[in-house]
Order: structure tokens, then C-alpha cells, then sequence
């Protein structure tokens, strides 16, 4: 059985004067293919903001993964799904079954259209 190993390069951004921010969960976690995965992503803003999460593959640019534009949004793609939780300000990426093709870096990000800030966080797989 292969092993996908998610690689979280702890990285913490805040942009803006307002203090808006994502952080994600430190460390790295070995998982074998079939396995649930859970990467927490949580946010700090004073806006409404669009939380997105984006995937790079190896050799390749950043590309949009998920995007969830309000509260209780649900974004899927690809077998990852994460919903926009106003309450707990959290996006967490989700996958029932991970698969050594899932192997790449993933940043949760935020962006607030009406100041113009933006934060993030990578995490690789």
C-alpha cells in the first residue's frame, strides 16, 4: 500500500490593517492511500470574507481547489471538500479516502474584497 505523506510547512500570514489571517494546523502527518484526512484551517477577520483553499501540484503553478463565498457554503472538488464555518471561523479541507496522486502543497487562504487584504497558510501533502 502507498504512503502519502502531508508535508504542513507552518506559515503564517496576516495582511492588511484589520489583522486578517489564516492559520493552519503545524506538522507533518503520514497517512496510507485510503486513509480520511483532515487539515484545519481557521481564520481572523473583522470583514466577510471569500475563504478559498488552493493545491499545487509538483512541477505545476498554484491552481483553485475550493472556494466557499458565504456562511455554511460547501465547496467539493476532486474528492476534498471543505465548508465556510462562520461560527467556529474555521474552512477545513476534507477527504474520505486520499490517494499518493492527492501528493502536493495546499494553501488555505482568505480574501476581502471590500479592503483589499489577504491572508494564507500552506500546507503540503
Amino acid at each position: 500500500m502507498s504512503k502519502v505523506t502531508w508535508y504542513n510547512l507552518f506559515i503564517f500570514f496576516s495582511g492588511g490593517i484589520n489583522g486578517d489571517s489564516v492559520v493552519q494546523t503545524e506538522g507533518q502527518v503520514l497517512l496510507s492511500e485510503g486513509d480520511s484526512l483532515i487539515v484545519n484551517c481557521s481564520y481572523e477577520t473583522t470583514q466577510y470574507p471569500s475563504l478559498l483553499w488552493y493545491v499545487q501540484y509538483p512541477g505545476e503553478g498554484p491552481q483553485l481547489l475550493l472556494k466557499a463565498m458565504k456562511a455554511n457554503d460547501n465547496g467539493r472538488n476532486k474528492g476534498f471538500e471543505a465548508t465556510y464555518r462562520k461560527e467556529t471561523t474555521s474552512f477545513h479541507l476534507e477527504k474520505d479516502s486520499v490517494q499518493e496522486s492527492d501528493s502536493a502543497v495546499y494553501f488555505c487562504a482568505l480574501s476581502v474584497t471590500v479592503t483589499g487584504t489577504a491572508g494564507g497558510a500552506e500546507h503540503k501533502l
